[in-house]
């Protein structure tokens, strides 16, 4: 969708980890021991090297009698650099199968296409799988990214089969088929990312959608084939979720939902989050009780970017383990291997696997410690098997400690209250007259026709120093867009940590099509030719007055750490993602209001602080 949204990340387009020690069986064929595993799973390929890429992973335990493994389903895509056809091009495999019986070691074991289908067309992607068991068989609901029926468009279509390895037989026609989106008579909707649920009742539902014309869901016949257009439901606004997946815990439907670009490299910022209904038509809702709906549109952080060796951490499946435990599989990016072999451009997605936890009601991988890349505890896999000391109890989650505001300096706040900007405020850029000044408590500052971004620096930025050490940068600002609606299309005010004008982090409140976002960017040069220059990710829903901090944390080796927080209300933060950059101490605190003309941004503040040691002390 239309080149400049990669920027936004609205077009959505295994190497082996250490594995030791293994549980050792008992003389009973149970497992006991200690298993751990490390990210990424380990798939080997039978005498022929390892996967290095399963996008879009979805996992299910074999239902047929004296069949013990797990399978997992993978996006098509090469299984590794050197996975090449005649004419050295890639072999781009129809949906990779993974089979093991513990969860940690595991085998390609085919894939359920030899050949694409008759419907879809001969170039088609076959994304995004989904796996389920019902009426005495397996179901594959697969994305057809195009098709060769007369309307061309993609669409959901399905395979079944009597083992979870095949022989799979396609169904024919497709389960949803192309559409328009709900903006845009006589579009082709992205009819992308299948996910089934079933309700109390036995009724089961099918969510699609993407970016272009947001998630949908309709009721599923009940021979799994066929979905009703007539009870088409939205369920969250456009441009801002795909690659859905719902589960039902305690009562509620939690609908996880992945957000910006899948697919750029070392500067991915795909995260999931969620939202929770009791129906399983919605609406859903986040912890903050923001709508998916909403143009200010909710979402609660499951995983973001950590700020250790992955990043873009999406596309998830939520499977338990046979210890009760919750698991979270999901792709992400190895931010120091990015991509294929070749040509930079095409990134590899590796499976990766950690804890699901629940905190007050609300999912979090890892307690929100997000991805791991050490050794973990692995899942239980079998009926009967146990972990030496293991009752099966989830125990306290221990979650990360949010940053914090230590001591204010000073020196380096401003709340904006006098007649003119303080002394240590200068320009990046200066605006025009009269576009900018202090008012009533605040300064206020006209929304520019400029930019900061790739090469289109025209943007000012009005900046001050940084202090020394760890700090904790936080304003509050008012940017007078309509709640929702369509278009004023990258319109935004907010906050950097400013190195030059190709090398910051950004964090602010933002208009994506109907949609208004809390965007958390990185922007980075030199890079390798071919690789990408600029990344996003998003936090919590913006509001009137949108709370922003930025967590900066230099004591990390030669990389610094950026978090961002959000809030609507300055009390209760949103923790985002974590960017690592290297801006040094000549780095500055910055204030931008760009990106169309026509809107003004109130900054209340901006406020600096020592950040809060772990201790509690400043």
């Amino acid at each position: 969708m239309w080149a400049r949204l990669v920027r936004f990340g609205a077009i959505a387009a295994l190497v082996l980890g250490a594995c030791a020690p293994a549980a050792t069986a008992g003389e009973d064929g149970r497992h006991e021991g200690t298993a751990t595993y490390t990210n990424p799973l380990d798939v080997q390929i039978p005498g022929d090297g390892r996967v290095e890429s399963c996008a879009d992973p979805s996992i299910i335990h074999s239902q047929s009698a004296g069949d013990t493994q797990w399978y997992v389903y993978c996006t098509t895509d090469p299984l590794n650099d050197q996975d090449k056809n005649a004419s050295g091009g890639f072999n781009f495999h129809l949906i990779p199968i993974l089979r093991s019986a513990d969860l940690v070691h595991w085998t390609y074991a085919g894939d359920v296409f030899s050949s694409r289908p008759g419907w879809v067309a001969s170039d088609a992607g076959l994304w995004a799988p989904d796996i389920h068991f019902f009426n005495g068989q397996y179901y594959v609901y697969y994305t057809a990214s195009n098709t060769s029926l007369p309307s061309g468009g993609s669409a959901i279509g399905v395979a079944t089969s009597p083992t979870p390895s095949g022989p799979w037989t396609d169904s024919g026609v497709p389960v949803v088929e192309p559409h328009a989106a709900p903006c845009c008579p006589g579009s082709r909707r992205w009819v992308y990312d299948p996910a089934l649920i079933e309700d109390d009742t036995g009724q089961r539902f099918i969510y699609y959608g993407s970016y272009f014309g947001g998630v949908s869901a309709r009721k599923l016949s009940a021979d799994g084939l066929r979905s009703d257009p007539t009870s088409q439901t939205q369920i969250t606004i456009a441009n801002r979720y795909e690659a859905t997946f719902v589960v039902k815990h305690v009562g509620w439907y939690y609908l996880f939902g992945s957000a910006t670009n899948c697919c750029n490299g070392p500067l991915t910022g795909y995260s999931v989050f969620v939202g929770r209904s009791a129906n399983p038509l919605g609406p859903f809702v986040d912890r903050e009780g923001v709508s998916l709906l909403a143009g200010r549109v909710g979402g609660t952080p499951v995983i973001s970017m950590n700020g250790n060796r992955w990043v873009g951490p999406g596309h998830n499946a939520v499977f338990t383990d046979f210890a009760g435990h919750d698991w979270f599989l999901y792709h992400a990016v190895d931010r120091g291997h990015p991509f294929f072999a070749g040509p930079p451009g095409f990134t590899k997605r590796p499976a990766l696997m950690d804890r699901l936890d629940w905190i007050d009601g609300w999912p979090s991988v890892r307690g929100g410690q997000w991805a791991s890349d050490t050794p973990q505890p692995a899942p239980v896999a079998q009926p009967g098997d146990r972990r030496t000391g293991d009752t099966g109890d989830t125990g306290e989650v221990q979650s990360p400690r949010d940053d914090a505001p230590g001591r204010l300096i000073a020196a380096l706040s401003d709340e904006f209250d006098g007649t003119a900007l303080k002394p240590q405020w200068t320009w990046v850029r200066p605006p025009a007259a009269g576009s900018y000044g202090l008012q009533a408590g605040m300064f206020r500052f006209d929304t520019q026709p400029a930019d900061l971004y790739v090469d289109t620096n025209s943007a000012s930025v009005l900046t001050e120093p940084t202090p020394s050490g760890d700090y904790l940068v936080e304003t509050r600002v008012n940017l007078n867009l309509p709640a929702e609606g369509c278009c004023q299309n990258f319109v935004q005010a907010g906050q950097v940590i400013y190195g030059d004008d190709d090398n910051y982090i950004k964090l602010a409140h933002v208009s994506i099509w109907e949609t208004r976002q809390t965007e958390f960017a990185k922007e980075l040069k030199p890079v390798p030719a071919g690789f990408p220059r600029y990344g996003n990710s998003v936090v919590g829903p913006p509001s009137d007055w949108s709370y922003l901090r930025i967590a900066v944390r230099r004591s990390r080796g030669t990389e610094e750490r950026y978090t961002a927080y959000t809030s609507q209300d300055g009390q209760r933060w949103v923790r985002g993602g974590t960017w690592t950059h290297q801006l040094n101490q000549a780095a500055r605190i910055g204030l931008v209001s760009m990106g169309g003309a026509g809107f003004t941004a109130l900054f209340d503040y901006v406020r600096v602080y020592q950040l809060s040691t772990d201790d509690g002390e400043d």
